[in-house]
């Protein structure tokens, strides 16, 4: 894990040097820094990345801009770190393709823990999709090692995180889990849990497979209990 290749993008000075600090102190050593959207852009189009590390209010492009470029190239995880702490900049953030959201101030070592916990996921969701473990439920696909997903047999693109998300739902299905368990089991962290970073990539699941975000069939809400994934089939969808 400690040789992933990160990427810090921040126009703040102080930030880049607090995070390479933590981060080499994390054993870290691959690390990258950017302070400006253009920079950030040309290292992503250079060079492959494991994990990177995304503020929002930078000079030129906005982080929200810079995230959508980033998701032309690259699936490659992001955490957006910023100072805006909004629950509608958490929503763009999230809705644009990050994987997480970080408010400043921010303690150093939530940080470390959040990328840790991606990174162990990830590799965990790679090691299973060797496996060659593919889901057809006839109404969609998911096939984990192309990480690729078709719905009605239209491929439809998903972030790696949707993915992550979708392949446990798949190895779990009919079975409940609140909010901050699939943040713990999903994202691999129960300390600095973010329930809305759930929500989020739920709500985007559920349009990207076509189920009703009104009258869900496939990812349930079960009002103050929890979620659960029902294996779709064409005649109940079209109950």
């Amino acid at each position: 894990m400690e040789s992933a290749s990160i990427l810090a993008v921040d126009d703040e000075i102080g930030i880049l040097k607090l995070l390479e600090i933590t981060l080499r102190k994390e054993s870290f050593t691959h690390i990258d820094t950017a302070s400006s959207g253009k920079e950030a852009l040309q290292r992503v189009k250079e060079k492959t990345y494991d994990m990177i590390l995304l503020d929002i209010m930078l000079p030129d492009l906005s982080g929200f801009e810079l995230c959508t470029e980033i998701r032309r190239h690259t699936n490659t995880p992001i955490i957006f770190i910023s100072a805006r702490s909004t629950d509608f900049d958490k929503i763009t953030g999230l809705g644009l393709g990050g994987d997480d959201y970080i408010t400043k101030p921010f303690n150093p070592l939530e940080v470390t823990a959040r990328i840790k916990a991606i990174l162990r996921r990830q590799r965990l969701m790679e090691n299973a999709a060797q496996q060659n473990t593919a889901y057809d439920y006839g109404y969609f696909s998911f096939h984990p090692e192309s990480a690729t997903l078709t719905v009605k047999r239209q491929p439809v693109e998903c972030t790696a995180k949707e993915l992550e998300l979708l392949h446990f739902f798949c190895k779990h299905p009919n079975h409940i889990f609140t909010t901050a368990q699939l943040y713990e089991l999903v994202w691999g962290n129960d300390v600095f849990g973010e329930e809305k970073t759930v929500t989020i990539h739920i709500s985007k699941l559920r349009k990207k497979l076509g189920d009703d975000t009104r009258k869900p069939k496939i990812i349930v809400n079960l009002r103050g209990i929890g979620y659960k994934f029902i294996p779709p089939n064409e005649e109940r969808l079209c109950e």
